[in-house]
């Protein structure tokens, strides 16, 4: 494989042309259904899997874990704000840098499979709340510098799922 096949194993995001319910419906299924991959694609992998990168100068198996939920933890939080606020600015944060910490980088995925799997339950709960309208309510990224609609990343985060779950799947097997 090469390089961009293992960053981007089932490709780039690529927000389809009609969002509708059908649609919405799919990705919160996809969301819904994460923890449960992620909890099988790992349970029986050793430390020395785990700690594997996915590809050259790429996390390791055990950081990709731990960065599902810091990353949907922020999403969730930024789809409140976008129900709740007019139009708020979300606070970044250093991916890579959260990363590279010692519990990122060594901490038993346990506690993160099971913090995805409360967060993704509370957070698909939420999402299957919104009607169709709030879907096109934004939040302003600072560091892409844009507006960035629910229904978009509803899908971003959908896709995000699959594309590190595939990660996994992909230096295991």
């Amino acid at each position: 494989m090469d390089l961009e096949q293992l960053k981007y194993p089932i490709g780039q995001f690529i927000m389809p042309e009609i969002f509708d319910e059908r649609q919405a419906t799919v990705w919160i299924s996809e969301i819904e259904a994460l923890p449960a991959q992620i909890k099988k694609a790992t349970e029986s992998l050793s430390s020395n899997e785990l700690n594997q990168a996915y590809r050259p100068g790429g996390w390791t198996l055990r950081q990709v874990v731990h960065h599902l939920p810091d990353s949907h933890m922020n999403a969730y939080i930024r789809f409140k704000q976008a129900l709740t606020e007019d139009v708020p600015v979300i606070r970044p944060y250093d991916e890579a840098g959260w990363a590279e910490t010692e519990e990122a980088r060594n901490g038993d995925i346990e506690m993160s499979v099971a913090l995805l799997t409360s967060l993704h339950r509370r957070w698909v709960t939420f999402l299957k709340t919104l009607k169709m309208e709030d879907y096109q309510r934004k939040y302003i990224h600072p560091a892409q510098d844009k507006e960035l609609n629910l229904a978009m990343m509803l899908g971003m985060y959908a896709w995000h799922g699959k594309h590190h779950l595939a990660h996994i799947n992909n230096t295991v097997n």
